[in-house]
This record gives structure tokens, C-alpha cells and sequence, in this order.
């Protein structure tokens, strides 16, 4: 099954450094197709339409930040359950707090450790994967109680 990340990052080289941590890992059982954004309202726009299974989204970032663009992933009933995995060179405790408050899953501080960022990349898919399992287990129970 072939996976897709957003990767949301306003400096170029650590979207390419994501990337190609994830490109890595392709040899593993995960699939990754990998679809990048450089600001916070193409971040919004392009999980809208793409409609990755999980978002690595930076902090900060121009237009938009990545606290209020993971507060509209979560507000919007197409999106809100996307995988968001912040990336970020903000590690303050009420940075961490922020971002769990607006709704993210996990937290990655910058600098990204390659194995860690796999790990996490790797369960977060899994997780998602079931989830998805049993939205669509609920909506079929739901439309055969009709």
C-alpha cells in the first residue's frame, strides 16, 4: 500500500532532508509518496486536496503557522483525521503544550534523528490505518442499521 506524507516545511532544505530520511525507509514494508508545501495556506490547501494519510508540519512557517493549520485540519470533518506529526526547532514545554492543544499526534524536535523519524513515521501510518479500518467499519454498521 502506498502511503502519502505531506511534508510542510518553509526552508527547502529540510523538506529535502525529510524526504530523503523517508526515501530511506522505502525498502521496509511502507510505501511513501511524497507531497511538499512551503507555507502554511498551501500546507491547508493541499492536505484538503490530497488527502495525505500523515503531515509533517513545521511551526513556523509564513501566512499561516502550523499551531493554526493543524487547528484547521482538525476543524474541517474531511481532514480532521489526518496523522500530524509537528517537526519543529520549538522544544519549550508550552511549545509542546500549543501543539498538542491544537491538535497534533506527535511531536519531533529538529534536529530530526533519521531512525527516530522513521520509527514514528512508521507507527503513525499503522495507526492511521486502522483508524481508517474502523471509520469505515462504523459507517457500514451505520448504513446497514438504516
Amino acid at each position: 500500500m502506498k502511503h502519502k506524507i505531506l511534508i510542510a516545511d518553509d526552508n527547502i532544505v529540510n523538506v529535502e532532508l525529510l524526504d530523503a530520511y523517508l526515501a530511506g525507509a522505502n525498502y521496509k514494508n511502507f510505501d511513501y509518496e511524497i507531497i511538499t508545501a512551503f507555507d502554511g495556506a498551501e500546507t491547508l490547501e493541499k492536505a484538503t486536496k490530497e488527502l495525505p494519510d500523515l503531515i509533517l508540519l513545521d511551526i513556523m512557517m509564513p501566512k499561516m503557522s502550523g499551531f493554526e493549520v493543524c487547528e484547521k485540519i482538525r476543524a474541517n470533518p474531511k481532514t480532521k483525521n489526518i496523522m500530524i506529526l509537528m517537526v519543529t526547532a520549538l522544544s519549550e514545554l508550552g511549545d509542546i503544550e500549543r501543539a498538542v492543544a491544537a491538535g497534533c499526534d506527535d511531536y519531533l524536535s529538529k534536529p530530526v534523528n533519521k531512525f527516530e523519524l522513521i520509527k514514528r513515521v512508521e507507527n503513525m501510518l499503522k495507526l492511521s490505518a486502522v483508524t481508517n479500518e474502523l471509520e469505515r467499519l462504523k459507517q457500514y454498521i451505520n448504513e446497514m442499521e438504516k
